[in-house]
Order: C-alpha cells, then sequence, then structure tokens
C-alpha cells in the first residue's frame, strides 16, 4: 500500500507542476503581467490551456489526498516538494529562461526546510481524533480573520501586490481549508451515525469563502510571477499553516516533545518561508520583469 502511495505522490507532483506551467502561461499571455480581473477570469475559463492546467491541478491534489490517506505523513508529504523542481524545470524549457543560482538556492531551500519540517513534525504531533466545537469555531474565527485581511489587501492594493503576498495568503487559506477538511471529514465518518447533522453550517461557509479567495489569490499570482512561486507556496506555506493549527489550536504537540526539537522545527519552517520570499525576488522571470518595469517607467513618452 505504500509503493502504491508514492507512486501516486509522484504522479499527483507531476500533475501539479504541469497543471500549474499551464494555467501560469495561460494567464500570463492573457494578462501580459497585468492585475487580473473578473473580466479575465471568465476568458480564462474558456481558454483551453488554463482549463487543460485546471483538470492536471485536480487530479494532482486527489492522488495526492489518496496518498495522504494511503500512507504516513513522511513518505507522502516530501515527495509532494518535488512539484516545485518539476515545474521549476518546465516553465525555464517554455519560456526560455535561464536558471541562475539564486533560484537553485531558494529552491534547495523550500524543498529542504519543507520536507525537514514535516518530517520533525510527524515526531513531535499525535492526532487529534476528537476536535470539540470550541476548537473548530476558533480556527473558523481566525479563518475569517485571515479572509478579511488578505481580501482587505487585494481590494485596497489591488494593482500593487506582489505575487508574493498572493501566494503567502493563499498558502495561508488552504492551510486553513485543509485543516476543516479534515474536521469535517472526522464529523462525517463519526461513529454516533448523524453524518451530515455532524457538520457545522459556518466551516462549510468557511471553506468556500477560503477556497474562492485562495483560488483568486492562485490565478493573481500567476499574472504576476512565475509558476514555480505558486507552487512553492501550496507545497511549502500550505502544510506548515496546517501543522502549526494543529499544534496551537488542536492539541497535537506530543506531552514530551523536547525544547530542541521545537526550536528545530521552527527554523526548518524559517528556511522554507526565506527560500519561498528569496524565489518571489531572484527568480529570473521576476528580475526580468523588473528590468522591464524600470525600462518603461525611465523612458520618454511620446
Amino acid at each position: 500500500m505504500v509503493w502504491i502511495a508514492v507512486v501516486l505522490a509522484v504522479l499527483g507532483a507531476f500533475c501539479l507542476a504541469l497543471g500549474a506551467q499551464r494555467q501560469g502561461s495561460a494567464v500570463k499571455a492573457d494578462t501580459g503581467g497585468l492585475a487580473l480581473n473578473s473580466a479575465g477570469f471568465l476568458r480564462l475559463l474558456r481558454n483551453p490551456r488554463w482549463v487543460f492546467g485546471l483538470l492536471l491541478l485536480v487530479a494532482g491534489m486527489g492522488m495526492n489526498a489518496v496518498a495522504l490517506v494511503s500512507a504516513p505523513l513522511t513518505v507522502v508529504q516530501p515527495i509532494g516538494a518535488i512539484a516545485l523542481v518539476i515545474t521549476t524545470v518546465v516553465n525555464a524549457k517554455d519560456q526560455g529562461i535561464t536558471i541562475n543560482r539564486a533560484t537553485v538556492v531558494a529552491i534547495s531551500a523550500c524543498v529542504t526546510g519543507s520536507a525537514l519540517f514535516v518530517l520533525l513534525a510527524v515526531n513531535a504531533t499525535q492526532e487529534n481524533h476528537h476536535v470539540n466545537l470550541e476548537d473548530e469555531l476558533t480556527i473558523v474565527l481566525l479563518l475569517a480573520l485571515a479572509v478579511g485581511v488578505f481580501g482587505s489587501l487585494a481590494a485596497v492594493f489591488k494593482h500593487r501586490m506582489s505575487a508574493f503576498v498572493y501566494i503567502l495568503g493563499a498558502g495561508v487559506l488552504f492551510g486553513f481549508v485543509a485543516v476543516l477538511t479534515r474536521i469535517i471529514g472526522k464529523h462525517l465518518l463519526d461513529p454516533n451515525g448523524l453524518f451530515l447533522a455532524n457538520v457545522q453550517w459556518y466551516s462549510v461557509v468557511a471553506i468556500i469563502a477560503a477556497g474562492g479567495l485562495g483560488s483568486w489569490f492562485v490565478q493573481s499570482a500567476y499574472s504576476g510571477g512565475p509558476p514555480d512561486l505558486v507552487i512553492a507556496g501550496l507545497t511549502v506555506i500550505d502544510p506548515i499553516v496546517g501543522i502549526a493549527i494543529g499544534i496551537a489550536i488542536l492539541g497535537e504537540l506530543r506531552p514530551d516533545v523536547h525544547a530542541v526539537l521545537a526550536i528545530a522545527m521552527a527554523t526548518a519552517a524559517f528556511i522554507a518561508i526565506v527560500g519561498v520570499i528569496a524565489l518571489s525576488r531572484h527568480h529570473p522571470e521576476v528580475t526580468k520583469r523588473k528590468k522591464e518595469a524600470r525600462k518603461a517607467a525611465g523612458s520618454p513618452s511620446h
């Protein structure tokens, strides 16, 4: 069963990588690097390349979900990080760009930091099989705050928000969505036999709102940055946020965890996030756009 999970995780990583690259190139061609608007999004729904990318992303997430159910987190989660490497290579060939040293270092930090964080987290956490309503409501309220903050930023700084802020928001929102999805799944499988009656309406509303805004952020990140950055956010920030919620709110931290392990987890998370920040600043596609923007700003108008 573990080997099947490994194969599914690898295939899922390829689907995520190719799907992100397809969608990223479609959004870039449609917007020309400008901010995505509602009219542009409706055009994307009719774009075969974008739709194909969406199907690949859905397939990738589905295979990764099955893999997570079939094998330990320590086996599956680090494999998902290879999607970042695949996306970088595929996008570089598609766009005809050379991967610079800073990008290689940034991606290495992302993959190493996130994989190490997950491996350490498995040794420091235990699953909470019963989530009380107070904890669930706390998560929903925090998610509502996150939606409000990132939604306000998007509304106020729509044309000035960097791709990094978009992908940071998407990673945070999808981290919450993953936790609430797991909680709802436990409610549905509760032995009391009440199924949907166990599910809290506010959790469903929260997932829809966060998933919608997170998806918009992902598409907006494509218009302002490379697809590598999107995958970095979804494979690095998302799991870190999910595990942090489990530790801070759901009480999933083991009581016998040594301080050294906690410090190591924080260090690994820091390395991974620094890698995402570096990728958003030094990726050749990002630096090329900055140079073009400076050239356009400095050229005299006719």
